[in-house]
């Protein structure tokens, strides 16, 4: 098991490499829309799981900068999708 600290340390690096797959997506991608569409329906569902396992007792995205991040990336998506 690792300690709180690693983990949190190993969470944040291991989204370096799905950022890059973004942007590569976003800059190289033969059907952007379709992507887009993708991401946006993906960042919907993303919230939809923490609204979903927010009782769960292994839950630890409580803290506000979190819900912060996850509520806006899904309103996003779900605006992009919508207009």
């Amino acid at each position: 098991m690792l300690s709180d600290k690693l983990s949190h340390i190993v969470f944040l690096f291991a989204h370096i490499p799905l950022f890059f797959f973004i942007f590569w997506k976003l800059t190289h991608s033969q059907d952007l829309e379709a992507f887009i569409k993708g991401f946006n329906i993906f960042m919907i569902v993303h919230l939809g799981l923490h609204i979903l396992f927010l009782k769960h007792k292994n839950n630890e995205f409580k803290d506000w900068m979190s819900w912060t991040i996850i509520i806006g990336a899904g309103l996003c998506g779900l605006l992009d999708l919508i207009v």
